[in-house]
């Protein structure tokens, strides 16, 4: 950005170029980092598109001052929030507020880059286009390479959305224009307090407030992914708890149920033992296989899968879906009795939640397995699948209206595995959806 020419007598305004060319920068890591909408080609038109039409503006408006050079810097803004929304397809709010990262570390860049080669010109004497050029490299390559390091760690792999909330976007609006407009007091009121009245007190102002923005926007943004992490694991934890309660519910009834089973079973036997009619028979063969279906059939070797598994069933046969599963239980010893529920509470639920769905009744399937490999643990759940299959962050997305309340079950299974240094795969593959967990024994 530049100033009034009068109250710079010692540095040189900026380049108008140089401008543009670290708003461009700043736009361009963020968008790589993030997901992007476009590739190839397609992707690197726009890119150099945007940089010549932010270079073009940037030229243009030379000659606005003072408060004008505001407004010119709030068309740039605009114009990198075009950029990002085109090339990551990221919601609006999430858009803006990347473009406040990208604006305020685009603004240090440009000021830092120009002061530290005019102190280097005059005082090394260093003139000429390939000097100019070589402190631009060397500056520009050191803060952007900062820039993509630390955009690396904190975007990638994350979920898209981004999760930014309104207040958030405007909280992270409010630290550049705050920075912003300390950085350029000077420029538009000199005679003002806590301005400078010469050029390089004017730059260290302005070098100064910007870099203090930029950590002030890191801060923050720190803080805001770990209140995003911190509400995370509380919805974790709440899924946890309960799947386990779930867990002891289900012990209870199904517990009733094969008092209840066992108790009729005695009564068949005693009414068998009478001299009945062939009808009596039939009624009585009829009432002995319909009690089958609520006997806890599941003899896996661990009493809490039997119970798990022995709820689920009863639960796919009362909604007409066929459940199948071929289970080692001995193999879970090693797990807490939580992580068992969470992991296969998650896992079935998420199944049985889409077959509810289907109106083919027919074609509700379930089929679960888990037995070893090479010391390897495999639990695989599978049921029938139709349309195509979005994931996000590994995971399929929440088909819930509610996404901030929803979607939490599969986070907490993968967070459960992650716990025994396990791995989540997800897949479809000719009509069926495919869960596998790998976990080492």
């Amino acid at each position: 950005m530049t100033g009034a020419t009068e109250f710079i007598g010692m540095l040189p305004d900026i380049p108008r170029f140089y401008t543009a060319l670290a708003e461009w920068l700043a736009c361009l890591i963020l968008v790589l980092v993030l997901n992007r909408k476009w590739k190839g080609w397609k992707f690197v038109l726009v890119s150099v598109g945007f940089l010549a039409v932010q270079t073009i503006f940037m030229e243009v408006t030379d000659g606005f001052e003072g408060i004008l050079w505001n407004f010119v810097m709030v068309a740039a803004f605009a114009l990198m929030f075009l950029y990002l929304s085109l090339c990551t397809g990221a919601p609006p709010v999430d858009a803006l507020y990347c473009t406040t990262a990208a604006f305020m570390v685009a603004e240090f860049a440009a000021s830092a880059e120009w002061q530290l080669y005019c102190f280097l010109r005059n005082a090394l004497d260093w003139t000429g286009v390939p000097a100019a050029v070589a402190v631009l490299i060397l500056i520009y390559g050191l803060i952007f390479a900062v820039f993509f390091r630390v955009c690396r760690s904190e975007f990638t792999g994350e979920p898209e959305p981004l999760g930014v909330t309104v207040r958030e976007a405007i909280v992270a609006l409010m630290i550049v224009l705050a920075a912003f407009a300390l950085s350029n007091l000077s420029f538009v009121f000199p005679t003002a307090p806590f301005t400078g009245r010469d050029s390089i007190e004017i730059f260290n102002i302005r070098t100064m407030a910007d870099l203090g923005g930029a950590a002030i926007l890191y801060a923050f943004h720190m803080q805001r992914k770990d209140n995003q992490t911190r509400q995370e694991l509380r919805n974790v934890q709440n899924i946890l708890n309960a799947q386990y309660m779930q867990y002891q519910q289900s012990r209870q009834a199904i517990d009733i149920i094969n008092y209840k089973y066992h108790d009729l079973k005695h009564h068949i036997l005693a009414l068998r033992s009478e001299t009945d009619g062939k009808k009596r028979g039939e009624y009585l063969d009829r009432m002995e296989e319909e009690i089958k279906n609520y006997e806890a059939q599941f003899k896996t070797g661990n009493k809490v899968l039997d119970t798990l598994l022995g709820s689920k069933s009863i639960y796919c046969i009362q909604h007409h879906i066929d459940f199948t599963a071929v289970v080692d239980g001995s193999l879970f010893g090693f797990m807490d009795v939580m992580d068992i529920c969470s992991i296969f509470g998650n896992a079935l639920d998420n199944a049985i939640e889409y077959e509810k769905k289907l109106k083919d009744e027919e074609k509700r399937m379930i089929h679960l397995s888990a037995f070893s490999r090479k010391n390897f643990l495999i639990i695989r759940f599978e049921n029938y699948y139709e349309g195509n299959l979005d994931l996000k962050a590994g995971l399929p997305e929440t088909t819930k209206e509610d996404r901030d309340m929803h979607g939490y079950g599969l986070k907490s299974l993968k967070y459960t595995v992650h716990k025994y240094k396990g791995e989540v795969d997800i897949s479809t593959q000719e009509g069926w959806f495919s869960l596998k967990i790998l976990i080492p024994i």
